[in-house]
């Protein structure tokens, strides 16, 4: 058990109250990146008291086949300091099954909500990776033993729902499936908050010598960077001014595109790697334009940030991005397979009529605003705990 997978913050009383205030226990497996930014942003931000358990961010195969075991020990540690919670709330990298067993002798029945930032019927294989249905297995398992089940985005739900009647057909016998409606039934979307009021409301950097195009995401291969390094290089080539940020969470051991990108371009890339928040704050205000080519995103929270500071977003018509950006602006945003470098040299090269055509984007942005998203999240608590 790791000596400091109970947070500090474990309980937090917000500012917000009403009369029905629930007290909370929140299990984060995997407490980093988007889903720490997810579990913090809602204890600041809730009207109700929300204690927080975690696991470091490592070694995502072995949370969700072994963390139920230490996650519950952790929890259970967390009762005896806190009392029996109103309400249970587990991110979905874990096997909730196994871990309700483990703790159901003190929890009892208390309602469970499942938060899934993803799960692994949908999320595209690496390129040494072998399929193993062993966690989809336990996406499934997770999913029928909680009381609610909270999608980040309808893209990821639908998908799942779709898939989910081949998957489980494909098993020898006792199939399961007619279990779906009941799973789909106890299933909503719930997107995940992100701090926009304040980029949307921040003064925009001043502009530099040619526009910023901004990548933010994680480096890995189902964030499709190399698509979006060989259109920079080709528009390099051709004289279109620009210049080029490179941040988001390394997670590569060999990211040799990576460095092929810096060779390739030179001086026109200005900065390279992960930025403490002040910092990346800055980078999003100073950004033009974000592009995308990602081959898997089930919300998108670094681009939903680009968006809010005021850039010019170029992205796939594909994934959540559809859902994420308004219908009215899908024209200025997203492109159509096969169509990144075209919509780049275009967005480059006319960045005002560019902007001029995305006018209310930004503001928009404010949708998935802590401030919004939180009472939300928790009116949707009180319906949990109503219906159980």
């Amino acid at each position: 058990m790791t000596t400091n997978a109970v947070t500090t913050n474990a309980v937090t009383t917000n500012a917000v109250t009403t009369n029905a205030v629930t007290n909370i226990l929140l299990v984060e497996p995997y407490y980093s990146g988007s889903h720490r930014s997810w579990a913090d942003g809602w204890v600041a931000n809730s009207r109700h008291n929300i204690g927080l358990v975690t696991h470091e961010a490592e070694f995502w195969r072995w949370r969700m086949r072994g963390g139920a075991v230490t996650l519950a020990e952790d929890a259970l540690a967390w009762v005896g300091d806190h009392g029996v919670p109103d309400l249970l709330v587990v991110s979905d990298m874990i096997d909730l099954a196994g871990f309700l067993g483990y703790t159901r002798r003190v929890l009892g029945h208390v309602p469970v909500v499942l938060y899934m930032h993803e799960n692994q019927l949908l999320y595209p294989l690496g390129p040494t990776q072998q399929p193993d249905e062993g966690f989809s297995l336990i996406n499934w398992r997770a999913m029928v033993a909680a009381d609610a089940i909270w999608f980040n985005s309808a893209f990821q739900r639908d998908g799942l729902f779709e898939v989910l009647p081949k998957f489980l057909n494909h098993q020898a016998d006792h199939k399961h499936t007619h279990l779906i409606d009941t799973v789909t039934q106890a299933s909503s979307v719930h997107p995940v908050g992100v701090d926009t009021a304040s980029l949307i409301d921040a003064g925009r950097g001043a502009p530099g010598p040619a526009p910023l195009v901004l990548w933010n995401q994680r480096w890995d291969h189902d964030k499709n960077p190399s698509a979006v390094f060989r259109a920079l290089v080709q528009l390099a080539d051709a004289g279109v001014p620009f210049t080029f940020a490179l941040a988001g969470e390394n997670q590569r051991v060999d990211p040799q595109e990576f460095d092929r990108v810096q060779n390739d371009l030179g001086d026109r890339v200005v900065h390279v790697g992960h930025l403490p928040r002040c910092d990346y704050r800055s980078l999003l205000l100073r950004s033009d334009v974000v592009v995308s080519a990602a081959n898997h995103e089930f919300f998108g929270i670094s681009v939903v940030e680009a968006i809010a500071a005021g850039a010019v977003p170029v992205l796939p018509n594909r994934l959540s991005y559809p859902e994420v950006v308004p219908r009215e602006w899908h024209p200025g945003s997203i492109y159509p397979d096969g169509g990144l470098r075209v919509r780049l040299e275009q967005v480059l090269l006319n960045l005002d009529a560019a902007r001029a055509d995305l006018g209310g984007l930004r503001e928009s942005m404010r949708q998935y605003d802590w401030s919004v998203i939180a009472p939300r999240y928790d009116d949707a608590v009180d319906e949990v705990l109503s219906r159980a």
